[in-house]
């Protein structure tokens, strides 16, 4: 099972999408509140277009609870993660380590082992996405809480991503099952945020709801195409393109956030690259 040209440009925009987002959270100067009204904003623009598509085969709907509860661990690790670490450092960490796990586990659980150019390109990738982890001795500590919280992310990212391909693939309707999970996973995050900080939730939420709605709109945008690309190619080699997100998350980081684009960086830029050239070959 191969991955197209036009899926793989789709995915590729959906990897600018996710570092956008990622660099807007990371922005924020309350990681938690952030978050939540992140994930608000992604429920609130998934169930204003999600009447207007199929429904998700009922199939899919334990899938879609499943990955609204990994996902609370996913946005708790990400908050600790850019709470205590630059994006420089955590992000990379983050994103580079799933697809490793994906690649092992998406023989047992699909069936789908790469082979040769397959494999070589994933590792080429997953290896320049975490050669951009930015070591940094300014706070020893905070680095490693980062760390910590990054590596535990890692794990989370590659079980959603294992069932929400199992979900999408179910649902007969990716964008749909998308938008669902969207839509219980801003239920969850933002009860949960209204019951650990109480009045000072919806408080955010109403004087930042334009940055949760346009933030919510990028992260719906980029899960909804890797979904769906899911259904077209093995799941791993979504889950690796995906990530190239780290090289956008980079420059952004780099213009709006004055963290450095190291020599290091332009190194793993390049053997990103050069994944991405053996994955077309």
């Amino acid at each position: 099972m191969e991955i197209s040209l036009p899926v793989t440009l789709a995915v590729l925009g959906a990897a600018a999408l996710h570092a956008a987002w990622n660099a807007m959270l990371k922005s924020g100067a309350d990681k938690q509140l952030d978050t939540m009204g992140l994930a608000a904003g992604s429920g609130a623009v998934a169930l204003v277009a999600a009447p207007f598509l199929p429904a998700p085969s009922p199939a899919s709907y334990p899938w879609i609870a499943a990955s609204a509860l990994v996902h609370i661990a996913y946005f708790r690790a990400l908050a600790g993660a850019y709470r205590w670490g630059d994006m420089s450092f955590s992000y990379p960490i983050m994103r580079g380590g799933g697809p490793l796990i994906v690649t092992v586990a998406g023989g047992a659980v699909f069936g789908e082992v790469l082979v040769g150019g397959q494999l070589a390109g994933v590792l080429l990738i997953s290896a320049g996405i975490l050669a951009f982890a930015t070591h940094s001795a300014a706070d020893p500590a905070a680095q490693r809480k980062s760390l910590a919280f990054a590596l535990v992310n890692a794990c989370v990212i590659a079980a959603y991503t294992l069932i929400d391909a199992k979900g999408a693939r179910l649902s007969g309707a990716p964008v749909s099952y998308t938008l669902w999970f969207f839509v219980a996973n801003g239920v969850v995050i933002f009860a949960m945020g209204c019951l650990q900080r109480g009045a000072a939730a919806p408080r955010h939420l109403l004087r930042h709801w334009r940055v949760a709605l346009f933030g919510g709109a990028c992260a719906v945008g980029a899960y909804a195409v890797a979904l769906w690309a899911m259904t077209l190619a093995p799941v791993a080699l979504v889950a690796v393109l995906r990530e190239t997100s780290v090289v956008f998350a980079a420059v952004l980081a780099a213009v709006f956030l004055k963290e450095r684009f190291t020599a290091r960086r332009a190194g793993a830029t390049a053997a990103v690259l050069a994944g991405l050239m053996v994955l077309r070959l």
